[in-house]
């Protein structure tokens, strides 16, 4: 115990004296310093969730306080003053808003919706700005009182962690994005490019001869995330760029996203890695599409028959065992309602998506001492996967992982699950791979604009790349699990359905990937069950487009 401070017991509660310091919801007042035994009784801290009253009391008043541009007394009523202050403080001297008002609606529970209805000024620029928000009020843990649960989004609902409000002169340029036959691509024509576009902007912004104009944006955020206009008060003159994307498919992909929540989607040219189009329709804003890292499920049984094939353990044409279950290292892995194959081939084992047949026959493997080694070097070699460098062209994605494994994550990793980690443009990019004939790194603006140095990986065998467009081909035909989906898909096609379970959520992810019409795709569909049943519909409406 510090010096000068004393110990007592006082109503059966431990209490240290000349500390400050409270055990049980008592504190000793005492004056000086002594252990005389006089104390008073603190309030009781209050519990339990906020009242009626309070809610609509705190809201109000944070919302008075913001409103007189006071972010000390509306940072007090949070319960993270630090924070809330920095933020409340730069959207008045650093976004320059004023004339606010704030006009809350009813509440739902704790949860309190308002809007904003300000003036931005720069320079003797002005332009108004409108959108609205929610708080939550919650109980403060230390102090009882009813306080704003502080969170970015409470100044603006686009605003994340690290985050901020600025207005001034862009930092880059404006630009105008074309297509690759030069039509026009815009946010407001196509919502899902909105963060393709920022960065875009972010990246070359200031090499296509543009002028900055003013504006009010967001800066900050997560890593790698471009800052994103939210206001314009004087255009600049933009300079035009030239993406690979294509008019056409793109609207074709954002109607495809509609028709499932939390869905995304890639289409790639398979010839040259020349992105189409990409899309999402997701609450979180979230570009899945190009940055999911989750598990691809059996769409990954591309690249682990292109390993079986390479490695001499099987064979499109070859039988292949596909019992309801096979065991590996104490682990029963089990096919889709433990249905079985007799007297198959790999490829009806691909066509109908079964996982024992993409475990059992790698055994050899295992003897050679390569079993956890050679998916994720077959990945790397022939996909280009796995190794953290393809250059889009300003904008950021995740290029897949394919880690070395041992043990049962081994046998998971065949048929994309373990940790083995992909996007819709990773799986987009194995198909036209696979069509193709060999790899060639996905981009969205050309490498001739400046430079950068592209990914490699070695051609596919053509004996590995013609087998892999029969067992495509065939779950596309027959009893194939793609059926339904690719019909009226214009040929030749192919594709693989996949599901993975993630995190024990209750649905699993729907994924699918396929070629046709002079297009590869892929599309992952959060929580959406089967492959062939959601993922695979938003695949062929955007197949169809090419």
């Amino acid at each position: 115990m510090r010096s000068g401070a004393k110990a007592a017991i006082v109503g059966g509660v431990f209490v240290v004296v000349g500390t400050g310091v409270v055990y049980g919801g008592y504190q000793m007042v005492a004056g000086d310093g002594s252990s005389s035994g006089s104390h008073t009784r603190a309030a009781p801290v209050r519990t339990g969730p906020p009242s009626t009253d309070e809610i609509t009391k705190t809201a109000r008043a944070f919302f008075d306080a913001w409103t007189k541009g006071d972010a000390a007394a509306a940072s007090a009523l949070t319960n993270n003053n630090a924070a809330a202050q920095a933020a409340l403080t730069a959207f008045h001297d650093e976004a320059r808003v004023g004339k606010v008002t704030i006009t809350p609606g009813a509440a739902t529970g704790a949860t309190v919706p308002y809007t904003v209805k300000a003036e931005v000024s720069y320079e003797g620029k002005t332009a108004p700005l409108d959108y609205g928000s929610r708080l939550t009020v919650v109980r403060g843990v230390s102090t009882g009182k009813a306080l704003v649960d502080w969170q970015p989004a409470v100044v603006h609902p686009k605003l994340k962690p690290g985050g901020k409000l600025v207005t001034g002169a862009a930092k880059n340029p404006e630009i105008e994005a074309v297509d690759h036959r030069g039509r026009v691509l815009t946010k407001e024509k196509y919502p899902s490019l909105g963060f393709v576009l920022d960065a875009l902007r972010q990246k070359y912004g200031d090499k296509v001869n543009g002028t900055p104009g003013v504006e009010t944006w967001i800066e900050g955020g997560a890593e790698g995330s471009p800052n994103q206009t939210l206001l314009t008060l004087a255009k600049g003159k933009p300079g035009k760029l030239t993406t690979t994307l294509d008019a056409d498919v793109q609207a074709a992909a954002e109607q495809a996203v509609k028709q499932f929540a939390e869905s995304s989607v890639v289409a790639i040219e398979p010839a040259s890695g020349e992105i189409r189009a990409v899309a999402d329709n997701r609450r979180d804003g979230f570009p899945a599409s190009l940055q999911a890292s989750v598990a691809p499920g059996s769409t990954m049984k591309i690249v682990t028959g292109a390993m079986i094939i390479a490695n001499g353990v099987g064979g499109a044409d070859q039988p292949a065992e596909c019992p309801a279950t096979v065991p590996w290292e104490g682990y029963t892995f089990h096919n889709l309602n433990d249905f079985t194959i007799a007297h198959g081939t790999l490829t009806d084992a691909f066509a109908r998506s079964c996982n024992t047949a993409f475990i059992k026959p790698v055994r050899p493997l295992a003897d050679k001492g390569i079993a956890g080694t050679a998916l994720g070097q077959t990945a790397r070699d022939y996909f280009g996967l796995g190794q953290n460098n393809w250059k889009l062209g300003g904008v950021k994605s995740f290029d897949g992982r394919v880690p070395d494994s041992s043990g049962v994550e081994t046998a998971a990793s065949y048929i994309g699950q373990g940790k083995v980690q992909m996007s819709p443009l990773d799986m987009a990019s194995v198909s036209a791979t696979v069509i193709a004939g060999g790899f060639h790194q996905p981009v969205i603006v050309p490498k001739s604009l400046d430079d950068r140095e592209l990914a490699t990986a070695k051609p596919l065998p053509d004996s590995v790349a013609s087998q892999l467009k029969q067992m495509m081909h065939a779950a596309t035909t027959g009893s194939g699990t793609a059926v339904k989906a690719m019909a009226g898909v214009p040929g030749p096609k192919g594709a693989k359905t996949g599901s993975a379970e993630v995190d024990r959520q209750g649905t699993s992810n729907s994924w699918f990937t396929g070629y046709g019409n002079g297009l590869a795709a892929a599309a992952l569909v959060q929580s959406g069950g089967h492959g062939g049943e959601a993922a695979g519909p938003v695949v062929a409406r955007v197949l169809r487009a090419g």
